[in-house]
């Protein structure tokens, strides 16, 4: 059973308007990712991600991630859509913050230029912006979308959506 979706003001956007296999566009969006002090990603072309229930997520290629800051977490997941999900810790100062982002170093079709791109988790890091608003993460620890003005739900995530 899916819920009711909640109304959507000027300039808003209704998740449960996205679609399901998941859209992947190239945004030209502002998007800044901090953490302990350092900005680990900036860049204008960040891989816009939405799918049904769900706040988009931000893939930043790694091009645009300081250097050094990833190294390769534990664990991994799978998504019906993209595939295989490769974890990345981020190491600062010496100091080691487990699972921050995920990757699809191999995608599957359709999702090709997610390669080389990191969606980073808002909710573990400091500070993720979008053109300079500073974004919720999405409930439940699992997910990593990035909550907007925006965005308008209920988004997958808050209590009682397993089933969604």
């Amino acid at each position: 059973m899916h819920p009711r979706p909640d109304p959507v003001g000027p300039g808003q956007e209704s998740v449960w308007d996205y679609p399901r296999p998941p859209s992947a566009e190239v945004t030209p969006r502002r998007v800044v990712v901090e953490l302990q002090g350092r900005v680990l990603a900036d860049t204008v072309r960040a891989v816009r991600v939405c799918e049904t229930s769900h706040p988009p997520v931000y893939y930043v290629p790694r091009s645009d991630i300081a250097d050094g800051v990833l190294e390769r977490g534990s664990g991994g997941s799978w998504c019906e859509w993209k595939g295989a999900a490769t974890y990345w810790d981020v190491v600062v100062d010496g100091r080691r913050v487990p699972a921050v982002g995920w990757s699809y170093e191999d995608p599957a079709p359709g999702f090709e230029h997610l390669r080389s791109a990191v969606a980073f988790y808002p909710g573990r890091v400091d500070r993720a912006t979008v053109d300079g608003e500073r974004v919720r993460p999405q409930a439940g620890g699992f997910y990593g979308g990035w909550i907007t003005d925006e965005v308008a739900g209920p988004f997958k995530g808050d209590p009682g959506t397993l089933g969604w």
